[in-house]
């Protein structure tokens, strides 16, 4: 066992850590918030025999890639295997009473600053070697647990307390097995958590799960193959291949091919940390400016609770304070034209070439005058050969992620009142229903429905009224609607 990683994976690891921490700690970084009080990360093994009141995640994970593995190779083809993961600690504040003896407490405070009890986490990361690609591995690992304990004394060097921090041992089983499909060799590797105790309730049970847990594959006289975007040789193996709770993707440098990460989230082939991010927030989902922001707002009480309830926590508030407003700045992101040339990139793959910045001339990227072709209110689209414009009549034909409100919409008429363009090259009509007695309120303040080009079904022009049509659902519910009774 051992926390690094061999030449070749050191790229991966800043992704692999945002797949290990993510969840780990979430805004507002205090363990007085509700949602701090339970683990809220992905890749969580639960131990295969807790109790139902534990509500203990699955115990197992196992994916399946694909290898091309050339026939003139020099040597045999081999794949290192190595699995990192989180171990729960937990840290406990005990305070020394006036006889001596310590108390298990949430706080206390030393030398004027808060000391909280919290459940930390060690990183860990097995390393199960070179296997070679033939026939199949079976190999059980298991981690000790601990105690530690670090005095507390105050500002006069009296002991007021002691820090205990507990591990508790866990045993994880790694499988491999191999086999040939359409000349491609599917790997196939799978984690159980093999605690031999029974855990009984949450805290129980995550204490000897295991956290965050994801793979890195590393192959040497092979190359793998990507499942997001097969070669044509490779689709039929690549749809064969099962993957439960952990998904490969190609990891490292674009255009590179020897190394997959199997996550417990989906990702894209070659992951990478935006180069704007300033470290990590261990919340992907959020925009790192929004989060940076809101610590920045924080009481100075919030903040020294936060930087007491975990030393990655304070790290985050130390960060977010001391940035200047050029950092802040940098977190704005960079906005690039879906519409110009692209670089070329020098693996030669043009899905890897990356975008052009976008020009704004000086404005800022939010502002209007960034792009001053821009006009929704005369932009207009080409919907089956008929251009669509503010004032259109239009029927919507809901199809893109359509929900219920969507789906209601369905058949009815609406008359456009802008044509818009994202960043992204995407285009979106704002919609108004003809039928809606608040239609001309909606427009005033600008309250609009969006849709796809390809959802919405031109109408010639004229009273809106020639093309006014009641839901079938209405009319059967509202009879004196229905011009047939």
């Amino acid at each position: 066992m051992t926390g690094t990683v061999p030449v070749g994976l050191d790229q991966v690891r800043e992704v692999a850590d945002a797949v290990l921490y993510e969840g780990y700690l979430l805004y507002p970084y205090r363990a007085s918030a509700h949602k701090n009080r339970s683990r809220w990360q992905f890749g969580v093994l639960g131990p295969p025999s807790a109790t139902p009141d534990s509500f203990a995640e699955e115990p197992g994970m196992a994916m399946q890639c694909l290898l091309a593995v050339p026939a003139e190779a020099s040597g045999p083809a081999e794949v290192t295997v190595r699995l990192r993961f989180l171990q729960h600690q937990v840290r406990e504040v005990r305070r020394r009473s006036e006889d001596g003896r310590e108390i298990p407490v949430g706080e206390l405070v030393v030398a004027g600053a808060p000391v909280l009890s919290w459940d930390e986490a060690v990183e860990l990361e097995v390393d199960l070697g070179a296997l070679p690609l033939t026939g199949g591995t079976d190999q059980l690992h298991t981690v000790p647990g601990g105690e530690e304990t670090e005095p507390l004394d105050d500002e006069h060097g009296t002991r007021v307390g002691s820090l205990v921090r507990r591990r508790e041992p866990l045993a994880v089983r790694v499988r491999t097995r191999t086999a040939w499909d359409d000349g491609f060799l599917r790997l196939s590797v799978s984690v159980e958590n093999e605690h031999a105790g029974t855990a009984a309730g949450k805290d129980a049970a995550i204490r000897v799960s295991l956290i965050g847990t994801h793979l890195l594959l590393q192959a040497r006289g092979a190359r793998f193959v990507s499942l997001r975007e097969p070669p044509d040789a490779a689709a039929r193996a690549a749809a064969r291949c099962v993957q439960r709770r952990c998904w490969p993707v190609l990891a490292g440098a674009k255009g590179s091919t020897d190394i997959v990460m199997g996550a417990p989230i989906i990702l894209y082939d070659h992951p990478e940390i935006a180069e704007q991010s300033a470290g990590a927030l261990f919340d992907s989902t959020e925009i790192d400016e929004i989060l940076t922001l809101r610590v920045m707002t924080m009481t100075d009480r919030e903040k020294a609770e936060a930087r007491a309830t975990d030393p990655r926590a304070r790290e985050i508030i130390d960060r977010c304070d001391a940035m200047s407003p050029g950092d802040l700045q940098r977190l704005h992101g960079l906005l690039r034209d879906p519409h110009g040339p692209a670089p070329a990139d020098p693996t030669g793959d043009a899905r890897n070439a990356a975008p052009a910045a976008f020009d704004t001339g000086g404005a800022p990227w939010w502002d209007p005058a960034a792009d001053a072709a821009v006009s929704p209110g005369s932009d207009s689209v080409l919907i089956d050969g008929v251009r669509v414009a503010q004032g259109s009549l239009v029927r919507v034909r809901p199809a893109r992620r359509a929900d219920a409100q969507d789906l209601f919409f369905d058949g009815q008429v609406a008359r456009v009142t802008a044509v818009l363009s994202d960043v992204d090259g995407g285009v979106h009509v704002a919609l108004v229903l003809v039928d809606d007695p608040a239609a001309d309120l909606h427009d005033w303040y600008g309250r609009y429905f969006y849709f796809a080009p390809d959802e919405l079904e031109p109408l010639p022009d004229g009273d809106p009224g020639e093309h006014h049509t009641e839901p079938p659902e209405f009319r059967k519910e509202n009879p004196s609607c229905d011009p047939s009774v």
